[in-house]
Order: structure tokens, then sequence, then C-alpha cells
């Protein structure tokens, strides 16, 4: 930012704001955080009934008792008609001339409370009742869920003619853009009211300039430039102060492909604003993220049951002790370089990475410059914030035909992770930094680097456990407390992200004692943990499936139906289904193709804070793996995840296919050296405003991992498509499809790129790996896929069964 951008910057921070938009930002995500959980109200039937009794029961009721001094407290609006007049706010003309038209002012919210809000409404309905004593103020939605489409509803006659449904329909989808935990901190919210008053003063300056441009904002200034046009009156006073009209909202467009109303504004709004202000415009955590998962349930699900014991489920929830790991999101870009080594011809770029090991970035990322290529290229990928992330300038001399000369480093330099941890912490860089030289002269100058990282807020991550077969325990062994019959079985391992053991299980049968019952035989879960003096009965068997932790958690198998996906339930204090494939927040977005539905599972929490259904663990069966989201589960939906692979293999599913001589061979060769890599935590994703530029997957001991390409924005170019794949051989342990190699992701391709070969190699790589494929310029299809040999698909190796 030189001295005529900061003073842009200054002058635009002078805009008068009237509201606290950083309170009225929290209290818009916790309503519509409210209205997800009830989405009948994104649909009819429900949908038009709350439209009838906004038009014509809540616009009257306001517009009579909003200024009236008789009311002793607030109006609360019900949460129906106030989804459909945040819906009609969010279009400040159209709400100001409707208003005006029918009432002969702005309808203000001032004195009005949300339902969500948890004021007393003892008032409001008694108002209601009163004036319309057929209908109800509170809506029964699971009553209403009957109710025809095509019905019509008695009352007033209907005023208002613009379109709520479609207005409705538009915004169903905003809450998933910004729930995330970013928007709903402190300083990323002042940020973000920061960017919204730059954005307002672009607006004006084109204004004033004559410009016509459609300005689009990223989603941190969206949800403030919302929460101020929920304040009507406000909005519409600072508007003409600020920029002399009444600026409009348009969220009529959604197509974000490249040449399009959105994309070319979006392009045009991130250019003036860097020019404007020498700062990125792009924002960790702020950016489109894909369409929304898709539902799990198209109505709400029912949780009656039972709560355990609370002390006897504190007594497991410490059978185990997991480090807990933060993570952030970073977007990165290099601007520019001074001082550039003279005579030094060839390419300049910068490579990164934590300077301690880090279980989310791998290393081998590399970015260009931008003042060096002309081509904006910005990296976003996750981290630990327990570094610094290392910098280092990198000088790749002239290519010649016959000699081919490796990059050499010129210097290197830092930023610290740790400082995000601080609560009052900048979330944004962009400065000069001088690079520690490593060959230095006497007479040579300072280099720098320009530098733009923006980094979201430090958040917990998901626990990440890998089931690894142990080897037989030798009669001798005293690693464990047991009987010496106990030692010379193998047992399953549950290993984490670092490779610290966890917990092992085994499967045993014993013979059932009772007479009537001689031909049967009943197994057990035994666990053992270094923390724990003897091993525990974590699972025995009912009639109807598991009881787990001395039957605080049940695990049932339901008989599968066409109405419903899922094939297991999992209740305790909680209550939990499990369906097939990746669901939700596990919903895959790209390389869909090779997330095969039989290779995932998703624990999906119902409550009555998520009705709809919250994923909150994902097992990947081909690896072996589990992801948790909650300390507190990670137990229950362990010991659930190690019956589930035993019945898949009685279910005679095709992964148990390999020979337990073969299995034991592939052990003894790998024992503690194997490691499962999650296809999950590893894959780098790199943005690009204009160009879209995959990175290169690092091939780890399981198979290559998949691209992910993205476009930078609210607007993106050739969104969450495919990109190329990682080349090489899936070695290793089950190595899924061999790895994808040599995969080419192209400027306007709009599927998955091809991926190129390798083999499944390894103990059970499935399918031999995709050969070279290629997406040209324009192309809409995938690229062709090539050959490699597999080796057996093998699953046993995760069970300690007998």
């Amino acid at each position: 930012m030189d001295k005529s951008q900061e003073l842009e910057w200054l002058e635009a921070q002078k805009i008068v704001i009237s509201e606290d938009l950083i309170v009225a930002a929290k209290q818009q995500l916790r309503f519509l955080e409210e209205v997800d959980r009830n989405r009948c109200l994104y649909e009819s039937p429900i949908l038009d009934r709350a439209i009838h009794r906004y038009k014509n029961c809540w616009l009257p009721l306001l517009a009579k008792y909003a200024d009236s001094e008789v009311l002793k407290g607030p109006l609360v609006v019900p949460l129906d008609c106030e989804w459909i007049w945040h819906c009609h706010r969010l279009n400040p003309v159209q709400y100001k001339a409707d208003c005006e038209a029918f009432y002969g002012r702005i309808l203000s919210n001032k004195n009005v409370r949300s339902i969500v809000q948890g004021c007393s409404k003892v008032e409001t309905a008694h108002i209601w009742d009163r004036l319309y004593p057929e209908e109800v103020y509170e809506l029964d939605y699971g009553r209403f869920l009957s109710v025809k489409s095509d019905e019509t509803f008695s009352g007033a006659t209907e005023t208002i003619t613009y379109d709520l449904a479609s207005a409705v329909k538009r915004q169903a989808t905003f809450f998933y853009q910004v729930s995330r935990p970013s928007m709903n901190d402190d300083r990323f919210l002042q940020e973000a009211v920061g960017r919204y008053k730059g954005f307002l003063y672009m607006i004006k300056r084109n204004r004033e300039r004559s410009i016509r441009r459609f300005c689009v904002p990223t989603y941190d200034i969206d949800l403030i430039w919302h929460s101020h046009q929920l304040q009507p009156v406000s909005y519409c006073k600072d508007m003409l102060a600020a920029i002399g009209k009444i600026l409009e909202h348009d969220d009529t467009d959604s197509d974000r492909s490249k040449g399009k109303k959105l994309n070319v504004g979006f392009s045009e709004t991130s250019q003036q604003y860097e020019e404007t202000f020498g700062i990125r415009y792009w924002k960790a955590g702020a950016m489109y993220r894909n369409q929304a998962p898709s539902p799990v349930a198209t109505t709400p699900c029912s949780t009656k049951h039972v709560t355990k014991n609370v002390s006897q489920q504190n007594k497991y929830q410490k059978y185990i002790q997991l480090p807990q790991k933060m993570v952030v999101d970073v977007l990165l870009e290099i601007v520019g370089i001074r001082n550039k080594p003279d005579g030094q011809k060839g390419n300049f770029f910068v490579t990164f990475s934590t300077r301690k090991p880090d279980m989310f970035l791998e290393g081998g990322n590399k970015l260009s410059i931008l003042s060096e290529s002309g081509h904006k290229h910005a990296s976003s990928f996750q981290c630990e914030p327990t570094s610094e992330l290392v910098l280092t300038l990198m000088w790749n001399p002239p290519s010649n035909l016959h000699i081919s000369r490796p990059a050499k480093t010129i210097g290197k330099t830092s930023i610290s992770l740790t400082d995000l941890m601080d609560p009052n912490a900048s979330l944004s860089i962009q400065k000069w930094f001088e690079l520690e030289s490593i060959a230095k002269h006497v007479d040579s100058r300072p280099i720098y680097l320009h530098i733009a990282a923006s980094f979201t807020v430090p958040v917990h991550a998901p626990y990440g456990l890998h089931m690894v077969k142990s080897l037989p325990f030798p009669t001798n062994a005293c690693f464990f407390p047991l009987e010496r019959a106990q030692l010379v079985r193998s047992w399953t391992r549950f290993v984490d992200d670092d490779g610290s053991e966890i917990i092992r299980l085994q499967m045993r049968n014993l013979k059932n004692t009772n007479s009537m019952h001689k031909c049967l035989s009943k197994r057990k879960v035994i666990g053992v943990t270094r923390w724990s003096e003897e091993a525990h009965v974590l699972a025995v068997p009912t009639e109807d499936g598991w009881s787990l932790m001395d039957s605080n958690w049940a695990l049932k198998r339901l008989k599968k139906t066409s109405q419903d996906e899922h094939i297991f339930e999992l209740r305790g204090p909680r209550s939990m289904k499990l369906f097939h494939g990746r669901k939700l927040e596990f919903e895959p977005k790209t390389c869909t193709k090779q997330n095969t539905k039989r290779d995932f599972m998703t624990v999906v929490e119902f409550s009555a804070e998520y009705p709809y259904g919250k994923a909150v663990a994902l097992f990947n069966i081909k690896h072996g793996t589990l992801k948790v989201n909650e300390e507190s589960l990670v137990l229950p939906i362990l010991v659930s995840a190690y019956i589930l692979f035993d019945m898949l293999r009685k279910d005679g599913y095709s992964a148990f296919m390999a020979t337990e001589e073969t299995v034991d061979m592939e052990i003894i060769a790998q024992d503690d050296a194997i490691k499962v890599a999650n296809d999950e935590f590893k894959t780098k994703t790199v943005m690009n405003e204009e160009d879209v530029e995959v990175a290169p997957n690092k091939v780890g001991d399981c198979g290559g991992n998949c691209g992910n390409a993205l476009n930078i924005g609210e607007v993106n170019a050739d969104e969450a498509k495919s990109g190329g794949c990682g080349g090489g051989c899936g070695a290793g342990c089950g190595g899924g499809c061999g790895g994808c190699g040599g995969g080419y992701f192209e400027l306007d391709g709009n599927n998955s790129s091809g991926c190129g070969g390798g083999c499944g190699g390894g103990c059970g790589g499935n399918c031999g790996g995709c050969g070279g494929g290629h997406l040209g310029l324009d192309g809409n299809k995938s690229g062709g896929c090539g050959g490699g040999c597999g080796g057996l698909w093998w699953w046993s190796p995760w069970l300690g069964w007998e």
C-alpha cells in the first residue's frame, strides 16, 4: 500500500454506518441457523403459508404497533414471518417502495426482536390473537407439512406483488456460505466491516466517474452488507449520505461460469480494489464454498431415545486420551520481488512449508511471483498454527537443451503462525519481507519479497485415526498385563495422525455355557490402552446389534429400505445414523468418481439442534481411517467402526477377498512401518483468480491423492472442478487405485481432468491407476484413463478377528 492508496483507504473508512454491524452480523447468523433447522421454510407448502402470514398479518401488525407507546416491550416476530421479512429487506429498493406504497413509510425493525433472541413473546402473541383470532401466532410446522401446495389461504387481500418465493429460494443457500467459525469471530468481522466500507467507497468512486461496473462482494463483505440492509431505515439514510443513492442488492444472478456477469464482475471488482487500496481482495474463509451439500433427510427426524448414565459415559471418555490439534485455512500470494540479484536470468519462484512437521501441509508447494510471471496465482491450504510458515526464494537458471540445472536457493523468510492464537492478532498480512540470504556478499543489497497472506481463525481439527493390524504377540510378551493365551492373538491398533497408538482392539469368540444354546457362540470386543491397567470389554452382541461401553451406546443394524439410505444406528446419549458414502460436510467436492459410495460411511447426528442431520464422523473403508469431529464421540465411533468392518467381512463384501495367508505375509513385511494416508487431510488446493493451476500431489505410501482446482473468489471461473491427479504408484498399504498420474487441467475445462498412469502395488492397491489424460482449452469431458496393474483388494488386516 503506497501513500496514495493508504489515503484512499483512510477516506473509505470515514464512511459512517449508524448501526453496530458486528452485533447485527452475529444476530443474523443465529437467525439463519435457526431457519436452517426448519428447512421446510425453504419450500412449499409452508413457504406459501409463511408468505401469506407475512403479507396479511405481520406487516399490518408492524405498521400499527411498531411505534406505539402502549407497548411495554418490543414486538417479537414469528420465525416464519421473520424469514420472509428477512428476504424482503434484502432487496432494499423494493422493500422501501412496497412499504411506502401501502403504509406511507419504511417499516423499521427498531422496536422488533427476533424470536431466537429469547425475548418474551406474550405481549406480541396477545396482540396477534386479538387481530387474527383464526390464525395461530406460531406455526406448527409438522402439521402444515401435510397441507397441499395449491391450497389457498383465507384472510385479507394480499398487497405486495414482489415475488417473495423466488427471493427465499435465492437466499436459501446463503447460510451455508457463511456458516464458518471465522464469521463469528470479532477480529474477522471487524476486518469485514472495514472491507465493506472499502467496497462502498469503490462504488461511490465509480458513480463519480460515471463508470458502470457490477461490483461483486466476497462473503465476509456480503454478510456485513446483508446485516446493514436488515436495518432498512438506517441503511437508506447511510447509503444516501455515503454514495448519494440507495444501493440495490442484486442477488438474481447465480451463474458463476467464466465470462458471465458474476465472473466478470468479480474479476473487475478484485482489480479495482487492489489498485485502489493496494491490498488483496480475496480473503481466507470468505470465498465461495461450492454448492451446499445434499441433505440426508427431507423431513426433520425425531430423536426420541433415553439418555444414558452420564457418569458411566465420563468413565469411558477418560479411557483414551487424544491430542487436540488446531488448524487454519491460509490464502497466500507472492506479489513481487525487490533487489533481484543482478545478471541472473531465468525463473524466480517461491516454495513454502512449515518449520515443524505438519499433518495438513506437505512439502513441494510452489508459487510463481506476480511481478515476474505476470500471472496472479494464490495458494489455498491448511496448516497447524504451531510454528512458522517458511518461504524460500528459488532461482531456476535458463534451461539448456543438453543440461538440466537444479533450482538454487536465494534466500528465506518466515511468517509466525503461532501469533494467530492471540485473539488480538491480525488475520491478514501484506508487506515486504526481507530475505535472509543464503550466500551473502559485502556489496549486495538485501532482497525483499512482497507477500500477501490471509488466515482464518484457528479451530479444532477433526481427530484422525488409522486402523493397523499388529503382529501376534510372542508368548513371552509383557507389553500388556494379559493372560498368556490372549497374547498370542493379533490385535487391531488405532493410531493417530502422528503415529502414536491410541487403543488396541480384539474380537474374541467365547463359547456359550447355556446348554440350550450350545451351538451358539458369543463374541465380545476387548480394548486395551497404554493408559489403562487392564483390558476392558467395550462391546457385546445383543439380539438386534451390539451393546457398547456398558450399554451406554447401542449399535443396531437396520433392514435396507428404498426410502432410507442409512443402514446402521448408533444410539446413546446422542442419536446417530450411519449412511453409505460421503454426506453433508464430508460430501466430496471434486474427484467424485474416485470417491465411490462403497468406500465411505458417514455418521450423521440427529437432534433438536440438528433435525436434518449433522455429519460428525467419516469412515474411509478403503484405507481403514476415521475422521471424528468431537473427542467425546471418538471411542463409541471407533468401536463401532471396528465392528462394522467385521460385519462387512462376514457379509462377503468384496473387500475381504484376500486370504489370511496373503494378509499375514503382507503384515509381516510392513507392521509398524505401515503408514495409511488420509486423503482428506493431505490434499493441497491451489486457487487462482484467472487461470487454474493444479499443484502436484505427493504420492504417499497409500496412493496418490486427487487434485483439487479452485478459482479464487465469490465467482469461480472453473469452480470446484476436479484438477489433475497426482502421479505415481499407489504403493504401501491398501493403495486404493494405484494413484492417478500426470493429470492436467486447462483454462476452460469444466470437468475432471485426465489422470495418469501408475500401478496399485504394495499390499492391495485395487485398480492399477489411470493413465495420462489431458483436458483441452474448451474441454468438457474427462481425459482418457490408462493402464497399470493392481494388486489384490484386501481388508481383513484392519481386523483382529479369529
